[in-house]
């Protein structure tokens, strides 16, 4: 699982991340999600490209929530 959190209150869209693994990432939680009140900057499943970033040799592009939390679970 991987945890990001955008402390300010702008959205930060094409947030480039690094993950180990090639392959789809299911964000399982969003505090900006509908479901608990927030305006919708969700992301919904995403795919690895093979771009390495952050020491790691895959990244996922996102969109994360202003004053909000993201988790990702791979799905491979």
């Amino acid at each position: 699982v991987a945890v990001m959190a955008n402390l300010s209150p702008v959205p930060r869209e094409g947030y480039r991340l690094g993950v180990p693994a090639p392959g789809a990432y299911e964000e399982i939680i969003n505090s900006d999600a509908a479901i608990y009140g927030g305006s919708g900057v969700v992301n919904g499943q995403v795919f690895a490209e093979p771009v390495p970033w952050m020491g790691q040799p895959h990244s996922v592009v996102l969109r994360l929530p202003p004053l909000g939390a993201v988790l990702l679970k791979s799905m491979g």
